[in-house]
C-alpha cells in the first residue's frame, strides 16, 4: 500500500469480503479514510481448482492476466468496472498474483429487486441495459479473448457442448434423477445443437453476469465485477443467463434480435453446468452449503423440464 499510494496510507483493517468461489477478495481500510479491494488469485483456494488447472489455454476464464486484459478493454469502451490500481505478478514473495482495485461503496444489483423506489430501479437497470447493449454490439468475427487474433475452425457453441457433456457426466454420478435421465438429456443437447446455423459475428459478453456481479454506487451507477471470463462470444450465451438470473428485471436487458435456437441450447447448457457446479461446491467444502445444495437442486429441476416438453 505504501509503495503504490504513499506512506500516509497506513492499513488499519483488512477484512475478507463475501463470495469468492474462484478468487479471494479482501477490503483494505486505511487510517486516512481511504479504502480499496485486494484480489488474490490463489489457485489452491479456488473451489474449481481442478477445472481451471485443466482448461485449454484458449478457453481459460481465470487469472490476473485476464482480469488485467478485460479491465483495460472494458474501460476503453466506456463500460464501468472498478479501476485497477496495481497488479503484482512477480511472485517473488508469494506464490500467487494479486491486485489492488477500486472499492465501490455500494450494493449489489440484486438488492434493488426488492426496492420500493421504482425510480431507482428504473435508473439502475436501464443503465445496466445500455451498458450491455454497448458491450454486445461491440462485435468482431473472431470469438475468444479480447486479444485473440486467430480465427477458429469450430463454432463457439461447440466449446460449450463439450463442456456440458463433461458437467452432465459429473452430475449423473452424484444425482440420481440426473443419472437416470442422462441419455435423454444428452439427446436433447444434440437435438438443440443440430438446429444452430453457423455464425461469424460475435459480441463482447461478461460470461457469468448475475445481479451479484453488478455493484451499484450511491449515484445509482452500475459497475461490472468478476470480469475474468469476459470475451467475444454468442451473445445468446449471456442473455440466456441474464434471463435466468434477473427474472422479471430481465425486461430492462432483453434483446429482441436473438437467435432462438442458440438461446434454447445455452439455457440447457447453463442448467446442467450449474447443477454440476452446485454439486462440486458441496463436495469441496464451500462455506455456504445450503446455497450449494439449493443451486444443484433448482438447476437440475430446470434441466429436466427440457425432456418433459
Amino acid at each position: 500500500m505504501g509503495r503504490i499510494f504513499g506512506t500516509s496510507y497506513l492499513v488499519t483493517r483488512v477484512s475478507r469480503m463475501h463470495g469468492g468461489a474462484q478468487k479471494v477478495v479482501y477490503k483494505i481500510e486505511c487510517s486516512n479514510g481511504f479504502s480499496c479491494v485486494l484480489y488474490v488469485w490463489d489457485l489452491s483456494m479456488n473451489y474449481f481448482e481442478e477445472e481451471k488447472a485443466n482448461e485449454d489455454i484458449n478457453e481459460q476464464s481465470y487469472g490476473s492476466d485476464l482480469f488485467e486484459l478485460n479491465n483495460k478493454y472494458l474501460t476503453q469502451h466506456g463500460i464501468q468496472t472498478p479501476a485497477l490500481y496495481d497488479l503484482n505478478k512477480e511472485r517473488d514473495r508469494y506464490p500467487f498474483d494479486y491486485a489492488l482495485v477500486e472499492y465501490i461503496d455500494g450494493r449489489k444489483a440484486e438488492t434493488f429487486f426488492q426496492l420500493s423506489e421504482l425510480a431507482a430501479q428504473d435508473k439502475v437497470f436501464q443503465q445496466l441495459g445500455d451498458m450491455l447493449t454497448t458491450m454486445h454490439t461491440t462485435e468482431r468475427q473472431i470469438f475468444g479473448k479480447a486479444n485473440a487474433n486467430e480465427i477458429s475452425t469450430e463454432q463457439c457453441h461447440s466449446l460449450q457442448m463439450k463442456n456440458t457433456k463433461v458437467q452432465l457426466a459429473y452430475a449423473s454420478q452424484h444425482m440420481e434423477k440426473i443419472g437416470s435421465n442422462q441419455s435423454k438429456l444428452l439427446d436433447k443437447l444434440y437435438e438443440l445443437e443440430s438446429r444452430i446455423k453457423p455464425r461469424k459475428q460475435y459480441g463482447f459478453i461478461h460470461g457469468e453476469l448475475g445481479p451479484d456481479h453488478v455493484l451499484v454506487n450511491d449515484k445509482l451507477e452500475p459497475f461490472l465485477i468478476d470480469i475474468e471470463g469476459a470475451a467475444f462470444f454468442d451473445i445468446e450465451h449471456e442473455h440466456s443467463f441474464l434471463e435466468m438470473r434477473f427474472g422479471d428485471f430481465y425486461r430492462y436487458l432483453k434483446n429482441d434480435k436473438l437467435d432462438p435456437d442458440r438461446l434454447l441450447f445455452y439455457q440447457l447448457h447453463h442448467h446442467i453446468s450449474l447443477t454440476s457446479a452446485g454439486l462440486k461446491l458441496q463436495h469441496r467444502g464451500f462455506p455456504d452449503q445450503q446455497f450449494a445444495k439449493g443451486l444443484a437442486e433448482y438447476q437440475s429441476e430446470r434441466a429436466l423440464r427440457f425432456i418433459e416438453k
